[in-house]
C-alpha cells in the first residue's frame, strides 16, 4: 500500500520580505479578477453609448450590449463595425491576462516548485493585460478619428473611462509584485521534487469557484441599490442632478395608495409563505415513506417521477393548468360530455376563490419531490446499527421511524426551517406571474411580483429598488432572530 498518498506536506515559513510581495500579488490578482465583473471599472466603455451597467466581461463577449444604443451610429458609419470587433478582442485579451495572473496566484499557494512555476504566469499575464489595454486605446483612437472625419464626434460620445487607468495600475502592480516575488524566491535545488500544495489550500481552491459565483450573482447586484437614492428613469444617467436621498424610502409611507398596496401584497406574501412553512413537513413525510419501500426499482421510479416537476418551468405548468382547468379544459369537457352537466364552462384559473390554496397545491406538487432529496440523503446517513439495536429490543417499523428516523432528520429540518423563515418575504415571482390575471390580482400579487410590476411594468425603478432593499433587510433580521430562538431553545444554531 502506498503510504505517500496521505503524506502531510511540510509547511514552509517564508521571511517577511518574501511574503509581502506574494500577498500584494495575490490580493491584486483577486481584485483584478473581481473587477472583470464590476461595471464602474470597465476599461472597455469608451463611449457613452455603451451601457454603463456593462462590465469588462460583458463588453468582451456580448456584441449586442455594445451596439444596443448604436444603431444609427453604425448605420451611418460614424463608427466602423471593425472598431467594435477590435474593442471586443481587446477586452478578451485583458481578461486572458487577468486569468493567467489569477492562475498564478492560485499556484503560489503551493510548495517552492509550484510557487516559482506559478509566478511565471503573471510575468506573462500582466504584459498581456497591457496589450489588451493598448488595443482598447487603439479602438478608442480609431473611433475618435472616424468621428472627427464624419463631423459626428459629439454624437458618438467618446471617452476614456476611469477603469482604463485602474487596470493599468493593476497590471503594473501584478507585474512588479510577481517579479519581486519570483527573483527573491529560493530556487528549488531538488529536480525530482513534485509540485504539491497543502490540503487547506486545495480545499480553498475547490471552494473558490463557488465563492466567485456567489460574489457575482449575490453580492455584486447590491451595487444596484444605488438606484434607490436617485430619481432614475430607464436609460437615464445617475448623478448629483437627480440625487434625492431618502425620498423614495419616505414615499413608501407618505403615499396612501402605495402604503395600501404594500399592506395588500405583504398580506398575500405572509399568508402564502406561512402556508408553505406549515406544510414544510410534507417532504420529510414523503422521504420517510419512500425510504420504507422495499422495492429499490419502485423507489427509484417514484423518486424520479416526483422530482421531474421541479425541472418544468412555471410557464409549462400553467399550460398544463390551462389544459385541465380552462373553459374548454379536461374538467369542463368531462362534466359536459360524460356527466352531462349543463353549463359546465367555468374557467377555474380566472376566478379568485381559494387562490392561496391553489398556489400552495401547485407549489407542493412541483417541489415536494425535489425538497425530499435532502431528507432522503439524511436518512441514508443515519447509523444502521441504531435500527438493528431497536429491532433486537422489539421495535417495529413505526417505532423505528418515530424514535430513530425522525429525530435523525430534525437537525436538517431545523436548518431548512430557519432558511424558510429568513426567506418568508421571498416567494419567488414566476409562479404568481403566470397565474395572475385581472380577477385574482388582489390576492395573488406577492412582494416579488409587486417589485417586478412597479419596476418593469411601471418603470418606477427607484421605488422598486427601495422595496427590494427593505425586503432584504427584513429577511436578514428574521434570519438572525430565528437563529437566536433556535440557539436559546435547542442550543444549536446555523450562524
Amino acid at each position: 500500500m502506498d503510504r505517500t498518498v496521505n503524506r502531510k506536506i511540510p509547511t514552509e515559513t517564508l521571511p517577511l520580505g518574501r511574503r509581502v510581495p506574494l500577498w500584494i500579488f495575490r490580493a491584486t490578482a483577486l481584485i483584478a479578477g473581481m473587477a472583470i465583473f464590476f461595471p464602474p471599472v470597465n476599461p472597455g466603455r469608451i463611449s457613452e453609448k455603451i451601457n454603463e451597467s456593462a462590465s469588462l466581461f460583458t463588453t468582451g463577449v456580448s456584441y449586442g450590449t455594445i451596439t444596443n444604443s448604436m444603431g444609427r451610429i453604425l448605420r451611418s458609419q460614424w463608427i466602423r463595425g471593425g472598431d467594435i470587433t477590435l474593442l471586443m478582442i481587446a477586452c478578451v485579451t485583458v481578461m486572458l491576462g487577468v486569468i493567467m495572473c489569477a492562475a498564478g496566484g492560485c499556484m503560489s499557494l503551493g510548495n517552492r516548485k509550484m510557487r516559482r512555476r506559478g509566478l511565471i504566469l503573471p510575468l506573462l499575464g500582466a504584459p498581456i493585460m497591457g496589450v489588451g489595454l493598448f488595443l482598447i486605446r487603439q479602438a478608442y483612437q480609431r473611433m475618435v478619428s472616424n468621428g472627427e472625419e464624419m463631423g459626428k464626434l459629439d454624437k458618438i460620445g467618446m471617452m476614456l473611462p476611469g477603469g482604463f487607468t485602474v487596470f493599468i495600475v493593476l497590471a503594473a502592480l501584478l507585474f512588479l509584485s510577481a517579479a519581486i516575488a519570483f527573483f527573491t524566491a529560493e530556487k528549488d535545488t531538488d529536480p525530482s521534487a513534485k509540485m504539491e500544495m497543502e490540503e487547506k489550500y486545495r480545499l480553498f481552491l475547490m471552494m473558490l469557484p463557488v465563492i466567485l459565483l456567489t460574489f457575482i450573482f449575490a453580492y455584486l447586484p447590491i451595487w444596484g441599490w444605488r438606484f434607490a437614492f436617485f430619481d432614475y428613469t430607464p436609460g437615464g444617467d445617475i448623478g448629483a442632478d437627480n440625487y434625492v436621498g431618502f425620498k423614495w424610502f419616505s414615499f413608501l409611507f407618505a403615499d396612501p395608495a402605495t402604503t395600501k398596496d404594500l399592506i395588500r401584497v405583504l398580506r398575500n406574501t405572509l399568508i402564502m409563505s406561512g402556508l408553505g412553512i406549515l406544510t414544510s413537513w410534507l417532504p420529510i413525510a414523503f422521504a420517510v415513506l419512500l425510504a420504507e419501500v422495499r422495492s429499490t426499482k419502485f423507489q427509484r421510479f417514484v423518486q424520479t417521477f416526483t422530482t421531474i416537476p421541479n425541472f418544468i418551468s412555471w410557464v409549462l405548468v400553467y399550460a398544463i393548468a390551462i389544459c385541465i382547468f380552462s373553459t374548454d379544459g379536461f374538467i369542463n369537457s368531462f362534466l359536459t360530455n360524460v356527466m352531462h352537466v349543463a353549463g359546465a364552462n367555468t374557467n377555474y384559473l380566472q376566478i379568485a376563490d381559494h387562490t392561496w390554496l391553489k398556489m400552495l397545491l401547485w407549489g407542493t406538487w412541483k417541489g415536494v419531490g425535489w425538497s425530499a432529496i435532502i431528507y432522503i440523503a439524511g436518512i441514508a446517513g443515519i447509523d444502521q446499527q441504531l435500527y438493528e439495536a431497536a429491532r433486537v429490543d422489539g421495535a417495529g417499523r413505526f417505532r423505528c421511524i418515530w424514535h430513530i428516523t425522525i429525530p435523525g432528520l430534525v437537525p436538517t429540518y431545523m436548518v431548512m426551517l430557519l432558511m424558510s423563515i429568513a426567506g418568508i418575504l421571498s416567494n419567488g415571482m414566476e409562479q404568481y406571474l403566470v397565474f395572475s390575471n385581472a380577477m385574482n390580482k388582489d390576492v395573488i400579487e406577492v412582494l416579488d411580483l409587486y417589485v417586478y410590476n412597479i419596476g418593469i411594468g411601471q418603470n418606477r425603478i427607484s421605488l422598486s429598488t427601495v422595496v427590494g432593499i427593505s425586503k432584504s433587510l427584513i429577511g436578514i433580521t428574521l434570519l438572525f432572530a430565528a437563529n437566536g430562538i433556535s440557539k436559546a431553545i435547542r442550543g444549536e444554531s446555523i450562524i
